[in-house]
């Protein structure tokens, strides 16, 4: 309630997605006046549209000018009243905002489970993690609608592609053994099917089981479908943003902070490739010995702190992709100088105007995909049972026993000979029978199914991502030159 107070009062006045906009590091181009074309042309000012009356009709020709005009585009910085205009601002506003929010919550709520130690209270970080990834699929799915609206350019047929490829890839990734890619989803799913076959029996009920392992993987290769799907976009943006960060930065350091920053979607890949990673950095050849290093705890933990460091740099690194974005309008206007023939002043003014106009568009395209990262990640620190401590014991959220001893002893427990007794003893045998169906729901979704959902979830976002950027490197490196 607090959090929620400060999202009301205090970010509309102080807001972190204002100020990563607005901070004055980005500069924009502003398209040209129609008087300013007409004096680089050499044109004097229109006549009246009464003076262009001819046989009774009205001349209405655009103004054009050459397309090798000696235009120099006027920068300005990126100023809180200039944000109005942009599309997707109020949606960029909010979804990074309360990302922040959740993120404070949650570190709140670390601080306090690690000093306090609850056992049987509820992790509410839970509640805006997932409130978070709510936000970000809406937000993407409202994008991708916009392509798919378009009549022209191949956007929708590219999502589309796109969509049935990851599909496939989904369903080849989830047939791999457990010695390749270590997500722990097949003894998820053993413990999930098996404890929730103990509660039904139970409860009374005579089940073969809650879901079948084909039709759980195949849920997952839809959900798969979807989420490649959505970054299909962002992963192509990021390419040329990163080509066009790399031309316009001359320092060594920041084109290699770049680099790793382009490829950490390929460094969480292969944290979960067992033979790659694991297996080296766990227990590493020394001679002919094999010498542990670390516990799995250490490794799960350092996987974690790995991914956090990276989504860091992704964040630290969003200013220059977006200026290079932004410089998208004067490299248009300089490509347009190497072609022959005229343009209309609008159409020069509109090229020029909508790299402005579309920039939290591309920022959302940026964010979304490290913002689904982080907190899938988060979840699986907190649901997973993982630690953050290098070398701490790994410590599972309790199970409780279906059949408690409190609730056996209360259902034979015999009514009191008075009505108040008869009640307080109904009312406290109905609150031990829901803490024990909700101790029995804790054994059915355990720590190990969410372990390993949450592990395949972060590595296919991360993988997708390195998928569509490592394509659109492709198509804007050698396509588009050729």
């Amino acid at each position: 309630m607090v959090m929620a107070s400060v999202i009301q009062k205090i970010i509309p006045h102080y807001s972190f997605a204002r100020w990563l906009l607005c901070s004055g590091s980005l500069r924009w181009y502003q398209h040209p006046t129609e008087d300013e074309l007409r004096s680089l042309a050499g044109k004097q000012k229109g006549q009246k549209r009464k003076d262009r009356k001819y046989n009774g009709h009205i001349d209405n020709k655009p103004l054009t000018v050459p397309k090798d005009i000696d235009l120099q585009l006027e920068t300005k910085c990126i100023t809180e009243v200039d944000t109005l205009a942009l599309h997707y601002f109020p949606e960029f506003q909010w979804l990074v905002d309360f990302t922040l929010a959740a993120t404070l919550v949650y570190l709140i709520t670390e601080a306090y489970y690690s000093l306090a130690q609850p056992s049987t209270e509820m992790n509410i970080s839970v509640v805006w993690c997932l409130l978070v990834l709510a936000f970000v699929i809406k937000t993407l799915f409202s994008i991708t609608t916009h392509y798919f609206k378009l009549e022209e350019g191949g956007e929708r047929s590219l999502c589309i592609t796109f969509g049935f490829f990851f599909f496939v890839k989904a369903m080849a990734i989830l047939i791999v053994t457990e010695n390749y890619l270590e997500f722990g989803l097949e003894t998820g799913f053993e413990n999930f099917s098996d404890s929730a076959l103990r509660f039904l029996e139970h409860q009374g009920l005579d089940s073969q089981g809650p879901i079948s392992k084909l039709t759980f993987k195949l849920i997952l290769a839809l959900l798969c479908s979807l989420i490649g799907a959505f970054l299909t976009f962002p992963g192509l943006r990021l390419a040329q943003m990163h080509l066009d960060a790399l031309n316009l930065s001359h320092d060594k350091f920041t084109q290699t902070l770049l680099h790793i920053n382009f490829l950490s979607p390929l460094i969480m890949v292969l944290l979960w490739v067992k033979p790659i990673t694991k297996d080296y950095i766990m227990n590493p050849t020394l001679g002919k010995e094999n010498v542990p290093l670390m516990t799995e705890q250490a490794f799960d933990t350092l996987r974690l702190w790995a991914i956090i460091g990276l989504c860091a740099l992704r964040l630290a690194m969003m200013r220059h992709h977006l200026q290079a974005y932004l410089n998208l309008a004067q490299k248009g206007v300089d490509l347009m100088k190497k072609e022959a023939g005229r343009i209309s002043t609008v159409e020069l003014q509109k090229m020029v105007a909508r790299v402005f106009y579309y920039l939290c568009v591309i920022a959302l395209q940026y964010v979304a995909p490290l913002i689904m990262l982080l907190h899938t990640t988060l979840l699986l620190k907190t649901l997973g049972g993982h630690s953050w401590g290098v070398y701490a014991e790994e410590e599972l959220p309790c199970t409780h026993d279906l059949n408690s001893g409190a609730a056996v002893s209360a259902a034979a427990d015999p009514m009191g000979p008075t009505a108040d007794a008869v009640l307080e003893t109904g009312a406290r045998a109905s609150v031990v029978q829901l803490s024990v169906a909700l101790g029995g729901l804790r054994t059915v979704f355990s720590p190990l199914l969410f372990r390993g959902l949450f592990s395949f979830f972060t590595w296919w976002i991360a993988a997708c991502l390195f998928s569509t950027s490592l394509f659109g490197l492709f198509y804007h490196q050698y396509l588009m030159a050729a």
